[in-house]
Parts: structure tokens; C-alpha cells; sequence
């Protein structure tokens, strides 16, 4: 997790380095649900690349967004989900996705 020191005074930009970027909000809207597999989310987000989607998870797994659960088995199997911290980031993630469908029905007019 970062310090206090490595934020960026503005609590604004503060929140928007936690989640900024297009796959972060998509990662945190999956991740609202359910835990998921690391395949799962791959395929569900069109276009990430597993490498994008690793730094993505471990940077929210850093910043305490996230958990990462190995279940320690054989084949291996891992789950990622929402922390609690991770969890007060869901209501911008609805404003977002209520926005999101104001604006489609505005343009559909």
C-alpha cells in the first residue's frame, strides 16, 4: 500500500490513481459480484492482455483494492475479489454505470 507521502495531495487524484485507466473500473465492476478466476476476467474484459490484466490485479492487490486467494491446489487455483477497502470504491463505480446509462438514453432521442 502506498503512504501517505506517494499520494497525490488532491483527494480526487488520489482516487483516480487507485482506479484510473479503462481496465481498473472494469476490473472493480467484475470484481463487485464475485470472486473470479484470472481466465475469467481475461475473457470477460475484451481486448486486455494478460499482462496488462497481472500488473492491473497486483497493483490493486498493492494499493489494497484487492485480494488475491491461492487455494494451494493441484491443478492451481486462484480467485481474485474485492478487500473492504476495495468494496468503498463501489459506489463510484455505480455513479459511473448510472451515468453511463443517462447518457445512452440521452443520445438515443
Amino acid at each position: 500500500m502506498r503512504t501517505k507521502e506517494e499520494l497525490p495531495e488532491c483527494p480526487v487524484a488520489t482516487a483516480v490513481s487507485l482506479i484510473g485507466g479503462k481496465w481498473k473500473l472494469l476490473l472493480l465492476r467484475n470484481l463487485k459480484e464475485r470472486p473470479w478466476r484470472f481466465n475469467e476476467l481475461q475473457r470477460s474484459l475484451d481486448g486486455i492482455s494478460q499482462k496488462v490484466l497481472t500488473e492491473s490485479l497486483r497493483q490493486m492487490i498493492d494499493d489494497g483494492l484487492a485480494y488475491r486467494r491461492d487455494y494451494h491446489e493441484n491443478p492451481p487455483k486462484v480467485e481474485y475479489g474485492l478487500t473492504d477497502l476495495g468494496t468503498e470504491m463501489l459506489p463510484i463505480v455505480n455513479a459511473l454505470a448510472d451515468f453511463g446509462n443517462y447518457y445512452k438514453s440521452v443520445i438515443d432521442r
